[in-house]
C-alpha cells in the first residue's frame, strides 16, 4: 500500500512551501511583530492572500463554501504553516471548522462554515473545564469559539456571550485569550459519542500535530546547517559526536511525529473508525517532538540561539503553545491507553 502523496497533494505542498518562503520569511515575521507590539500580531496582507486562495476552507465541504478536499490536504497546509511560523490564524479557524462540520447541526454548519471557509470569520477551538478555557489560540480575534469539555460535549460561543480576556503568550505570532463562558452559548448538535468523544476533534488534533511536524522539520534543518558552519578550534561543531548524536535524535523524534500524524490524517479520510486512536498517538508524539526538537535546536545554536536576532526562537515559541493545545502528550497517551483497553475488553466480551 502506498501512503505517499498523490501528484495533486505534492503540488499543494510545493505551492504552499514556495508561497510561504516568499511571503512569510523569518524577516517578515519579525517585521510583523515589531510593527505591532501587541501580543498576537497578524500579518494581515498574508492572511488576506491565503483567504483569497481558499486555504481556510480547504477541508470544508463545497456545500458550505469550502474546497471539499480532505484532512490530508489540510495537514499539508498546516505543516507548511508550521515551517514558516506564519503569523496568521488559520490553525484556529481550521480546527473550529473541523468540529462544527462533524458535530454541528445543519443550521450550525450553514451559519458558521461559509465564514470560516472564506476567512471572513476567524475561529478558535480549545479544551475547556466547566465552560472555561485558559488558553485559546486566536481567541482574542475569533468571531466563533468552540469549547470542548473532557466528556466530549462541545458548545459554540461568540465573544459577546463569554468573557474573553487577551493573555500574553510566549508565541507572539498569534493572539491568545482566556475564555470564560460558563453555560452560555449553544451546544453542538452531536455531543459525546462514546469512545470517540467529540466528532471532529480527531481532525483538529491532526491539524495541530501536523503544524508541530513542520516546526520540528524546520528546526532540524536550521540546526544541521548551523553546526556544519559553526567551527570550534577549526573544526565544525557538527563533527563532534555529542552534537551529531543530538541531531540524530532530533531526526528520530521528527520522523516519529511525522509518521504518526500522517497515519492520523489518512485515518480521518479513509478509516474514521481508527481515527481516535491514531489522533491520540499523533498528538502525543508531536507534542513530545515539538518540545524536545526545538529545545535541542536552541541549545545547539549556542548563545546566539537565545537572541532576538536569531530565527530559531520563533520555532521554539510556536512549539511550546502547539504542544499543549487540546492537551499535551501525557493526556493523549492516557487517552490512547483508555481506547486500547476498551477495544481489548470489547474483543474479549465478543
Amino acid at each position: 500500500m502506498d501512503f505517499g502523496f498523490t501528484d495533486d497533494q505534492r503540488d499543494i505542498q510545493r505551492t504552499a512551501r514556495d508561497l510561504l518562503a516568499e511571503r512569510s520569511s523569518f524577516a517578515r515575521v519579525r517585521e510583523t511583530i515589531e510593527s505591532d507590539r501587541r501580543s498576537g500580531a497578524t500579518d494581515e496582507a498574508l492572511w488576506k492572500e491565503l483567504c483569497e486562495l481558499g486555504w481556510p476552507g480547504i477541508a470544508i465541504s463545497e456545500e458550505h463554501g469550502g474546497q471539499g478536499l480532505g484532512t490530508i490536504e489540510l495537514a499539508i497546509l498546516c505543516e507548511e504553516l508550521g515551517r514558516a511560523v506564519a503569523a496568521v490564524p488559520l490553525l484556529g479557524s481550521a480546527m473550529a471548522a473541523c468540529v462544527i462540520e462533524q458535530a454541528g447541526t445543519q443550521e450550525q454548519r450553514e451559519r458558521w462554515l461559509p465564514g470560516l471557509a472564506s476567512g471572513e470569520t476567524v475561529g478558535a477551538l480549545a479544551s475547556a473545564v466547566d465552560g472555561t478555557a485558559e488558553l485559546v489560540v486566536s481567541g482574542a480575534e475569533a468571531g466563533v469559539i468552540v469549547l470542548v469539555e473532557d466528556d466530549g460535549s462541545a458548545r459554540i460561543v461568540t465573544p459577546d456571550q463569554a468573557e474573553v480576556s487577551p493573555v500574553q503568550a510566549i508565541d507572539p505570532t498569534r493572539s491568545a485569550a482566556r475564555v470564560a463562558a460558563g453555560d452560555a452559548g449553544e451546544a453542538l448538535g452531536s455531543s459525546a459519542e462514546g469512545e470517540h468523544g467529540c466528532p471532529g476533534l480527531g481532525r483538529a488534533l491532526v491539524a495541530v500535530s501536523s503544524e508541530l511536524v513542520g516546526v520540528c522539520e524546520r528546526a532540524l534543518q536550521m540546526t544541521v546547517e548551523y553546526v556544519k558552519e559553526r567551527k570550534q578550534f577549526g573544526v565544525p561543531v557538527g563533527a563532534y559526536q555529542a552534537v551529531s548524536h543530538r541531531c540524530a535524535q532530533m531526526l528520530l523524534d521528527t520522523e516519529k511525529a511525522r509518521s504518526a500524524s500522517a497515519q492520523a490524517a489518512w485515518s480521518a479520510d479513509a478509516n474514521p473508525e481508527g481515527l481516535a486512536e491514531a489522533a491520540a498517538m499523533a498528538k502525543a508524539a508531536a507534542s513530545d517532538a515539538g518540545r524536545d526538537v526545538t529545545t535541542s535546536a536552541i541549545q545547539m545554536h549556542g548563545g546566539i540561539g537565545f537572541t532576538w536576532e536569531a530565527d530559531v526562537h520563533w520555532l521554539y515559541k510556536r512549539a511550546q503553545i502547539d504542544s499543549v493545545l487540546l492537551g499535551g502528550a501525557s493526556r493523549h497517551r492516557a487517552r490512547l491507553a483508555q481506547l486500547l483497553a476498551e477495544r481489548v475488553s470489547a474483543t474479549a466480551t465478543a
